[in-house]
């Protein structure tokens, strides 16, 4: 495997690109409930944590460019081989490929549990699974510009819905907010640990890299991206927080779509069931890029071509939605992903770096010798 890659032109993409990937790749379902799950942990003071949490993957930006600027075109999977050698690296990109896949699996099923809970109550999670599967599919097979192309649509189409905080605005009460800084910076930091979930996504920048034309420019519209996610889910916190009660907010799991049950169109009486239905445009930019992610994992460590990937894992994660139905055990096993993807997008990054920099220092002192 060779650790650097040489895309052609025309399966790059332009750097302003990388503004709406990093934002859709974050944007998934754990917006709808991250105000509720921030709060139980940080209180009135959940904005802040979710705040910090978007200024700490600034920094992790930073370090991750830093590492990718260290080689000529490499991706997460060659930097791997270069740091850990030619087996260790095998285990590497295979838990991080698995990290991939189940991501995609939570951020599905977690969906199909938005439907059944708003729009159809008795829908069999498998069929769900099976046209969301369908859309992946043909969605990934086109490569990487075609993903990239998904995402911009993505944020195109599902932008509106921002506007559609403007109505309970008017309703919240600025007081539910105060007094300001109450919580303790131990609450705060599991505020920001328990809204790292609903914020990853940023992290699969290791694996498009090579795939971007300016790397100059990847930077500065990374960081663009996640400060634009990091204001929503910021304004959307500060939102629910005035909005509900503290009773009525600990118990709503979506209290972002809970808000759009006071909007009124002529004609139609429940919003939110075409809010659950445009989500699946929100979701779809962010299992793509984690699932093509996940198939070039295979290819770059197994040389395993995309479509034979893209048909296994399909099966895989198909027949696991027919048998794991218990919404207890789907919970568990988003806690235990959650503080894997916290490793993995917070952390890791930074021994990765310096694990980069020791390679690089005893590469140039055997050059020297």
């Amino acid at each position: 495997m060779k650790v650097n890659l040489d895309p052609q032109p025309k399966f790059m993409i332009n750097a302003f690109l990388v503004m709406f990937i990093i934002h859709t790749s974050q944007t998934g379902v754990g917006i709808a409930g991250l105000p509720r799950i921030v709060f139980m942990e940080a209180g009135r003071d959940a904005w802040i944590s979710v705040l910090l949490s978007g200024l700490s993957i600034s920094l992790v930006l930073f370090i991750m460019v830093a590492i990718l600027k260290s080689y000529e075109s490499a991706d997460l999977y060659g930097i791997h081989r270069d740091v850990y050698g030619k087996w260790l690296s095998v285990f590497f990109n295979c838990v991080y490929v698995v990290y991939l896949l189940c991501v995609t699996f939570i951020i599905m099923m977690n969906y199909i549990e938005m439907v059944q809970a708003w729009i159809f109550p008795k829908i069999q999670p498998w069929l769900v699974m099976g046209l969301l599967l369908i859309l992946l599919a043909y969605g990934v097979s086109g490569g990487f510009r075609v993903v990239a192309g998904i995402c911009f649509l993505g944020f195109i189409f599902a932008f509106w819905l921002v506007f559609m905080i403007y109505t309970p605005v008017k309703f919240m009460s600025f007081n539910h907010l105060l007094p300001v800084m109450t919580a303790s910076p131990d609450e705060l930091m599991k505020g920001i640990y328990k809204s790292s979930f609903s914020m990853v996504g940023f992290e699969l920048l290791f694996v498009y890299y090579p795939y971007i034309k300016e790397k100059k420019k990847v930077l500065k519209f990374a960081l663009i991206g996640s400060g634009y996610t990091t204001i929503l889910f910021t304004v959307l916190t500060v939102v629910s927080i005035g909005f509900f009660s503290q009773e009525t907010l600990m118990k709503t799991i979506w209290p972002i779509l809970s808000m759009f049950k006071i909007l009124r169109i002529p004609n139609l009486e429940r919003f939110e069931f075409i809010a659950v239905s445009f989500w699946m445009l929100i979701i779809l930019p962010n299992i793509c890029t984690y699932f093509w992610s996940a198939i070039r994992g295979m290819k770059r460590t197994f040389n395993v071509s995309h479509k034979k990937s893209i048909i296994i894992f399909c099966l895989a994660i198909w027949l696991i939605s027919i048998f794991l139905e218990n919404r207890v055990l789907i919970n568990t096993i988003t806690d235990r992903i959650a503080t894997g993807s916290f490793v993995l997008a917070f952390i890791y990054p930074f021994i990765l770096f310096a694990l980069v920099k020791i390679r690089m220092r005893l590469t140039k002192g055997r050059s020297r010798s």
